[in-house]
């Protein structure tokens, strides 16, 4: 009971320290000053959400009326139409409608909405159409280090620093000692209680490296996310999209026989309906079950960013009818409970994703014609892999 009343206090001033940073963040605005009105509220909310390509807190208006920005710059890399091009993010100033042309030996690129474009060698201006899309400007391959980028580089680093220390204290047979501790029993639950149960005892140790750091990377970067850092790396697509591959990948190289003569040959059926149910679990085993996974962990986080930064615009968009302090007490208490949610949530993303991982993969290594033990009594004892089937 101590220890839930310790995390609980230290979870609080947690977020009550970061709640008004974030506050302070919507307040000022990334790109177009203070942020008051619903559509400045929508707008900033949905470029809150997205990448960027350079790391910004906040943002606010110096006396003189100059723009201040509170953050540092990240490398562009670009393969434009004439090779590949490098320079700082800071050389855009923070625009993002294409006003700013950054001109690299006789190139020019400009950003507009978050994207680079490389614009035609005559262009001295980017021309928009009645949609705003650039006439005279076209995409480019980027493979610049964006905040999301360099958000799964950090945690990455972390991860591999606190899991090389556990790894060490382990092979010299110590007790855990500091972050360790934490991470142990967390190994110990994705090892016993998705793993094991879900591949089976006789796979689970090749794919368990695997599940513990999905499980790590996704927890880590959802928490990275509720903090005023910004960061909303499980919240983009392509990240999704990436973790979902890795699991295709892994349960389609790891199939067995048996596995795959379910799949393209069912067993059991007509002759004429197993062509069809083919095509089915094809459908299923290579496109259903990687956008589930993509999509549910995409969804949820963005969803969530979404609902906190809308619960903060509160103070701004209610101030007229419930006044200042009304507004400002409702956001807050508001806010800080959904954070609390929020909290649970980034656990739960990654344990659904690691916990469906685990069961696909276990569904494609499952021995299907085996011996099943008998109990004293001469009853079979259902193993891994019959208790993974009737759950399906």
């Amino acid at each position: 009971m101590k220890i839930f009343q310790q995390s609980f206090k230290s979870l609080a001033l947690v977020l009550l320290v970061f709640l008004p940073v974030s506050i302070f963040a919507l307040n000022e605005g990334g790109d177009g000053g203070q942020v008051d009105t619903k559509k400045e509220v929508e707008d900033y909310i949905l470029h809150h959400i997205q990448d960027s390509h350079d790391f910004s807190l906040f943002s606010y208006t110096s006396e003189e009326g100059e723009r201040k920005h509170f953050g540092f710059p990240l490398p562009v890399i670009l393969w434009s139409s004439d090779g590949l091009r490098t320079f700082m993010s800071s050389e855009f100033h923070h625009n993002d409608d294409g006003h700013v042309i950054v001109e690299k030996d006789g190139v020019k690129f400009a950003k507009i909405h978050s994207k680079i474009y490389e614009l035609d060698a005559d262009a001295s201006a980017v021309n928009f159409d009645a949609e705003h899309h650039a006439t005279n400007g076209h995409k480019v391959l980027d493979f610049s280090i964006t905040k999301s980028v360099f958000g799964v580089l950090v945690i990455g680093l972390l991860m591999l620093f606190w899991f090389s220390s556990l790894a060490r204290q382990y092979k010299k047979k110590q007790i855990p000692t500091g972050f360790g501790r934490v991470l142990e029993p967390l190994v110990l639950y994705v090892r016993d209680e998705i793993a094991r149960p879900n591949i089976g005892e006789k796979h689970y140790r090749k794919f368990t490296g695997y599940l513990l750091t999905v499980f790590f990377f996704i927890w880590f970067l959802n928490l990275a996310g509720l903090t005023p850092l910004g960061f909303n790396v499980t919240g983009q697509l392509a990240v999704t999209a990436c973790l979902a591959i890795f699991t295709l990948v892994i349960y389609t190289v790891s199939g067995n026989k048996d596995y795959w003569m379910h799949i393209l040959w069912m067993p059991g059926v007509p002759v004429l309906i197993r062509p069809v149910l083919a095509i089915i679990e094809l459908a299923g085993a290579l496109i259903i079950k990687p956008f589930s996974l993509l999509v549910r962990l995409f969804a949820n986080i963005s969803a969530g960013h979404i609902v906190v930064m809308s619960l903060i615009a509160i103070m701004f968009t209610l101030k007229e009818s419930l006044g200042v302090v009304g507004a400002t007490g409702l956001s807050f208490v508001l806010s800080f409970f959904i954070l609390l949610i929020e909290v649970l949530v980034a656990f739960l993303q990654a344990y659904i994703f690691t916990m469906l991982s685990a069961l696909f993969i276990g569904m494609a290594v499952a021995e299907h014609d085996h011996e099943h033990e008998h109990d004293d009594h001469g009853h079979e004892v259902p193993d891994a892999q019959d208790v993974r089937g009737d759950f399906i």
